[in-house]
């Protein structure tokens, strides 16, 4: 069973799959509070795709309730090709050829093909190469031709098509492949709310995103997925080129190492929550799950951690896309969540806005808002919003109080659902008149049980109610009886 709609302040993204696609499987799902689905569009066909998004809204329509949809592209990811024989055993100490010619034969105990034929210009004598997620090392001996001679460090087994990094990064690649450019026309085309773009470099391939997803009619908010080393020190750029932000814990600890990955991860919610950025935290979080229907405490405590330092959303993979128990891990992440947000005490730091550079009038409001929840104990904060920016202002300082984003647009409303702290409810506006959508506003919460007489909220909107970004004003309202405004006083 789900919990409240005002109880659970972190969101959940859930990945779909064959997993999910069993009779029931996505209700279920969508009753144990997923807010968010993920189309991994590394697998399946186009029709997959499109028929899982279809069973999405449609799902979400019959639940009442509306679901964000991510589409989360492949990107390059360099992957080992196939072998003649099956799955091979490489010892410590053999030597192994990554072969990186176009149509290489397939692969034996001595060499296989590699998918990436740049690979030898971007390796070097002693460079070390991780295999399948780093469970299988290399050290590069030399490169002659095509060939990037190795001697194995850690042997194990080894089947097609596993991927394949170089350890601190540094591999060339682009980030958009002809396969994404395609599968971003796929995402505007089902109406997708976020669009992923993996092993983002630089702040130029969000550039580039963006514009084949506007090319492409599209309106999703991009997500940058931070899995590569080289895209650590131009963090900063990446996440203002950006709309969420993704900390891709897999491919990143492998690259950098896992002794580095728990400062990571806290560095990039910090930075960027700091910027105005959503931030969801993935992989593996509970990754026993995909054959145990309970989760193990450290990931428990891994996921604790993530939602304690601030984190909008957490992330299902593998446990819900191919798991045993899809619904049991999505119900064992709100619980998790839950327990951890009990335990989170919110601070408004007033110090240079919490780290935030003040420069616009509904981010003002939006702290102003916070500092009046926490000082006058409101119940709950309401913002009218059209885009939902005054929204994910206010979810960017954090505090105990619900944040109800009121939208007569949908798709607002299904962006607002990454958002920590951010309940989105659909409203239409009555009219210019600020005064009386506003107590429409109140009356409508009241009726939807998420207000009660003698509630103390704090409003806020724009001068002309149905403009986007034109917050300018803060309103402290007292809910009477029948949801009816008790009073009003501009603050």
């Amino acid at each position: 069973m789900t919990d409240q709609p005002t109880s659970r302040r972190t969101k959940i993204v859930a990945t779909l799959g064959p997993a999910t696609d069993a009779p029931g499987m996505l209700e279920r799902l969508i009753a144990e509070g997923v807010d968010v689905v993920r189309l991994n569009l590394s697998h399946g066909q186009p029709d997959d795709h499109r028929a899982r998004a279809n069973a999405v809204r449609a799902a979400a329509l019959a639940a009442g309730r509306e679901v964000g949809m991510l589409a989360d592209l492949q990107g390059p990811k360099i992957r080992i090709e196939t072998f003649a024989s099956g799955p091979v055993e490489l010892v410590d100490g053999a030597h192994f050829v990554l072969d990186c010619r176009p149509g290489a034969p397939a692969g034996d105990v001595t060499r296989v093909g590699v998918s990436y034929y740049e690979l030898p210009q971007d390796v070097h004598a002693g460079d070390v190469l991780l295999l399948d997620d780093g469970l299988v090392a290399l050290s590069v001996l030399e490169v002659v031709g095509a060939e990037v001679r190795c001697q194995v460090l850690i042997g194990g087994r080894l089947s097609n098509r596993k991927g394949l990094n170089r350890q601190g990064g540094g591999l060339s690649v682009t980030a958009l492949s002809d396969k994404d450019k395609a599968d971003i026309k796929l995402a505007a085309e089902i109406g997708a709310d976020f669009l992923a773009v993996s092993f983002v470099r630089s702040a130029d391939d969000m550039h580039q995103a963006r514009r084949l997803l506007k090319e492409a009619g599209g309106s999703a908010a991009l997500v940058a997925k931070i899995e590569r080393a080289d895209a650590i020190p131009v963090l900063g750029e990446i996440i203002d080129a950006s709309d969420v932000v993704m900390v891709a814990r897999g491919d990143l600890g492998v690259e950098i190492g896992d002794a580095e990955l728990p400062g990571l991860q806290k560095k990039i919610i910090r930075e960027s929550v700091q910027r105005n950025r959503a931030v969801i935290t993935a992989t593996q979080m509970l990754q026993s799950m995909v054959r145990s229907p309970i989760p193990t405490r450290a990931e428990v405590l891994d996921v604790a951690n993530a939602v304690i330092d601030g984190t909008d959303a957490v992330m299902l993979s593998e446990e819900t896309a191919a798991g045993a128990h899809p619904d049991k891990a999505v119900a064992a992440m709100r619980r998790i969540c839950l327990g951890a947000e009990r335990q989170f005490e919110p601070k408004v730091d007033l110090t240079a806005g919490g780290g935030h550079r003040l420069d616009r009038t509904d981010q003002a409001i939006a702290l102003a808002a916070m500092l009046l929840a926490g000082q006058l104990g409101v119940r709950a904060i309401v913002a009218l919003t059209e885009s939902g920016a005054t929204a994910q202002w206010l979810s960017r300082y954090q505090t105990a109080v619900p944040i109800y984003a009121l939208s007569p647009l949908a798709d607002a409303r299904r962006r607002m659902l990454m958002l920590r702290d951010v309940q989105p409810v659909a409203f239409a506006h009555v009219g210019q008149n600020s005064a009386a959508t506003a107590r429409a506003a109140i009356q409508q919460l009241f009726a939807q049980g998420r207000l009660s007489e003698g509630d103390r909220v704090v409003l806020t909107h724009g001068d002309h109610v149905g403009r986007g970004g034109g917050t300018n004003t803060l309103k402290l309202l007292s809910v009477g009886a029948d949801g009816m405004v008790e009073s009003l006083r501009d603050l």
